[in-house]
């Protein structure tokens, strides 16, 4: 039975991350839910290998997401 649920249920969004060292390039990568912890870390749109130990495009990164959701922003006169 908890199958049939799991099927049903939301499972957790899935992000792709880049570790960059000091002069841009890529030195790693990561899925996971949550920002990495640690310095260097970006958001990118998707994983290429073709990045590694090079600079990583302007393209791939993923713009910075909102603290908060538009619904819950104070309303301004």
């Amino acid at each position: 039975m908890h199958f049939l649920w799991s099927l049903f249920a939301s499972k957790p969004a899935v992000r792709q991350f880049a570790l960059l060292d000091a002069q841009g390039r890529c030195q790693a990568f990561k899925e996971c839910g949550q920002p990495p912890v640690g310095e260097g870390w970006v958001e990118i749109e998707e994983i290429r290998l073709s990045w590694m130990h090079r600079p990583l495009p302007a393209h791939a990164r993923v713009s910075p997401r909102p603290a908060r959701s538009p619904r819950h922003q104070p309303l301004t006169a």
